[in-house]
């Protein structure tokens, strides 16, 4: 059994644990990186021709997040195949009230964006590969964490999951925890996590409507929960296509699944409404159950949750992503900081800034969430009348349109977190 040393140890290279890695390599280049993951890495690269499958996942981008991908130098790949939120339209269906944001009112060409995941993982991967500090295990997984001195013990097996592969000891100075909502590292660790279930599905699909989206995403709220229409590029009818995030009570996905692709239209035109006209084409249906989970620790010396696995939201605002990218910028600054005091990055202290830079985003981001969903969601309603004035509220008074709107564009509190003030160790 071999044993290899290296500075910090991510477990889990998706979109969160790819993203860390190449933040840490372009902005502390002295660290040395390993990444373990699951699944085997694809080695294409991203294609200039890149035509994304109709059936494509996708991840809402806010404008705080552009900042980020520009500050890593990896912005100017992504739109090439990102669409540009222009306009959100909030509304409920049956009433009158209606908050509109646009992007002009702010000075900005979007208020944010909508990505194809595979896309943004290929834009990750070639900008990974020409990154020598970063050593890739894929596929393997973590079997045990050990705390050592200085940091912790990680056993990891190459191979896929039930492979007898090769055993690997890595001693880390620090552990990050990014294999998403269901972690089993964290299990592993003993680190509980507090669950709040809304006893509600998310479906999520492609469609296709009869009128262009032009740049709009549309947040409706319904007697049965919310859903949201987010703009897409590419598809057979450029700027007719957007992904499709409907809430929906268990008994009702079942009702939805077991339909055929022209009566989910219209299952979906009698919920949404007439606004882009008549839906034309139902997607796949993905779907999983909707909680608000947040784990009880997020750090332990040697140790950091990231992404899903410190936090998963309800999708209604698409600010799950968003959220866990700022909090990674907020523990690439704690190891940079740290990196020029000449301490370990798994110190608490260092870790320590990190959870607290992140724990005022985090709480003001989750209740931001959960309140549109106790507000508007089809489980906790408000009176009516109180959910439109709230709407008229927020669409004619100039304050709370502008908090709402640095909500959506993930500026809330206070932009990027990679535009740093220069802070110093005691």
């Amino acid at each position: 059994m071999q044993t290899f040393e290296t500075d910090i140890l991510i477990a889990g290279g998706g979109l969160a644990g790819a993203t860390l890695a190449l933040a840490i390599a372009r902005l502390i280049p002295d660290y040395r990186v390993t990444v373990v993951e699951a699944f085997p890495l694809s080695e294409q690269p991203a294609p200039t021709d890149y035509q994304p499958s109709y059936d494509a996942r996708s991840t809402a981008l806010s404008w705080g997040s552009r900042q980020i991908f520009e500050h890593l130098g990896l912005w100017s790949a992504i739109e090439q195949q990102a669409a540009a939120i222009r306009h959100i339209h909030v509304s409920e269906r049956g009433r009158l009230g209606v908050t509109r944001l646009a992007a002009e009112d702010h000075h900005q060409p979007a208020l944010g964006y909508v990505a194809d995941n595979r896309w943004l993982g290929l834009c990750l991967m070639d900008a990974l590969r020409a990154e020598s500090a970063i050593r890739w295990l894929a596929p393997a997984r973590a079997t045990s964490v050990t705390t050592r001195e200085g940091g912790v013990q990680v056993t990891v097996r190459e191979g896929s999951e039930g492979d007898e592969g090769q055993e690997e000891v890595l001693n880390a100075r620090c552990l990050v925890v990014a294999d998403g909502g269901r972690s089993g590292l964290r299990e592993a660790l003993g680190i509980e996590v507090t669950r709040e279930d809304y006893d509600q599905y998310a479906l999520i699909a492609n469609v296709s409507t009869e009128l262009p989206h032009q740049g709009t995403a549309w947040e409706r709220f319904t007697d049965r929960g919310p859903m949201a229409l987010l703009p897409q590029v590419g598809g057979p009818e450029p700027g007719h296509r957007s992904a499709l995030v409907w809430t929906l009570s268990p008994v009702e996905l079942e009702e939805i699944l077991a339909l055929d692709d022209a009566t989910r239209c219209q299952r979906l035109q009698a919920a949404f409404g007439w606004r882009l006209g008549r839906f034309t084409r139902f997607g796949e249906p993905h779907h999983y159950p909707l909680s608000l989970t947040l784990a009880r620790e997020t750090i332990r010396p040697g140790v950091a949750l990231v992404g899903n696995a410190a936090h998963s939201l309800h999708p209604v605002a698409g600010q799950g992503f968003n959220l866990a990218l700022r909090g990674l910028m907020a523990l690439v600054e704690a190891f940079r900081l740290a990196s020029q005091a000449g301490r370990s990055p798994g110190d608490l202290q260092v870790l320590a800034r990190y959870q607290q830079a992140h724990q005022a985003d985090q709480r003001q981001t989750v209740g931001f969430s959960d309140t549109l969903v106790r507000l508007f969601g089809g489980q906790y309603p408000a009176p009516g009348i109180a959910r439109s004035a709230g709407l008229a509220g927020l669409d004619i008074v100039p304050g709370a349109k502008r908090w709402f709107a640095r909500q959506a564009m993930g500026l809330g509190t206070g932009g990027l977190a990679a535009d740093r003030r220069e802070e110093h160790w005691q």
